[in-house]
């Protein structure tokens, strides 16, 4: 059986925030630059294949209205940028998880979506926009809210490396996201987020690594998560914590960045040989083939309300506090 064993780098920036298209060139630059030294650098302890990025590590949504994130930071996909990653990634051979961008689409006028791109050597391999926006404050919309959204919300890409399915930051609190993917075949998953703190790697409210790992050993999947590094200046009001983190299927922490601001490159061997025989072997702890999925009917009504109009953070308010009272059964 040919094994496929390789090194994952989870990479973190702490990088000033663009405020205008001009600027995110910049921000490419950089984290092809981090890329080519996170694969020559480990070079002697392993091939370094798949590369993550962080949310926000092209653009933060650092305006408050869609307005003015369309006219300032809104880019389409595919671009130029995501032209330099797959030419990056033929040249090298590698996978990368992009850092998000806040993307317009003509298909939907009005509209802007948090996405990040898995690039491989022969380019664009899937787009994944946010479903579920961090509310009230961001106002991206999400792809669940459109109604007739034509494109897949959960796309699992299946590569030489494994397969691959990513999920922004907010969207791991909930575990239906992560179930979803691993139910289409993810056997990687990558969290591509800005967490901030207190909800960080330190106790006593250590969310991001307590999710990290119980959304590992409960899909029996592989997590690359990297987060937002960026010091309080780069990125206010908030501070980020970075603690970028690889963890194996049975929620064992590989590797992670100490936690605090500050750019930084932490890498572990994946190994798919060895998860895939884990999943074929288990008969206890195998919770995807444990599923009874028809005992959880009331998570199949709607709670979130829909809309097919551009968010505002006072229609988040309004939106919450539908949903609030829908989850009550009001």
């Amino acid at each position: 059986m040919e094994t496929m064993r390789y090194l994952a780098a989870a990479c973190q920036t702490d990088r000033p925030n663009p405020k205008h298209h001009r600027e995110i060139a910049g921000n490419v630059s950089h984290m092809l630059a981090m890329s080519e030294r996170a694969i020559g650098g480990y070079q002697p302890f392993g091939d370094v294949r798949l590369l993550v990025f962080p949310e926000f590590a092209h653009a933060a949504p650092v305006y408050h209205t869609v307005e003015e994130l369309t006219t300032h930071l809104a880019v389409t996909l595919p671009n130029e940028h995501t032209d330099r990653y797959a030419a990056f990634c033929k040249a090298h051979g590698v996978f990368i998880q992009t850092g998000t961008f806040l993307v317009r689409d003509d298909r939907f006028p009005g509209h802007v979506f948090n996405a990040t791109c898995l690039i491989g050597p022969t380019g664009v391999l899937s787009i994944y926009r946010k479903v579920n926006p961090w509310i009230p404050w961001e106002v991206h919309s999400s792809p669940h809210d459109i109604e007739g959204f034509p494109d897949p919300l959960f796309p699992v890409v299946e590569t030489e490396i494994g397969n691959l399915g990513v999920a922004i930051c907010y969207d791991w609190l909930f575990p239906e996201v992560l179930r979803e993917l691993t139910l289409a075949g993810a056997e990687v998953l990558i969290r591509v987020s800005a967490y901030m703190d207190p909800w960080g790697a330190t106790a006593p409210m250590d969310w991001w690594t307590t999710v990290n790992r119980c959304r590992a050993l409960e899909n029996i999947a592989y997590v690359v998560a990297s987060n937002q590094a960026a010091s309080a200046d780069h990125y206010p009001p908030f501070s980020w914590p970075g603690g970028s983190m690889i963890v194996d299927y049975d929620g064992r922490l590989l590797a992670q960045a100490d936690p605090g601001p500050g750019e930084k490159i932490v890498v572990a061997p994946i190994d798919i040989s060895a998860l895939r025989a884990e999943r074929d072997r288990r008969s206890g702890h195998h919770f995807m083939g444990h599923l009874r999925t028809e005992a959880y009917p009331l998570q199949r009504r709607a709670i979130y309300p829909r809309s097919e109009h551009p968010p505002t953070i006072e229609s988040n308010e309004a939106a919450i506090r539908a949903g609030k009272l829908r989850y009550r059964g009001q």
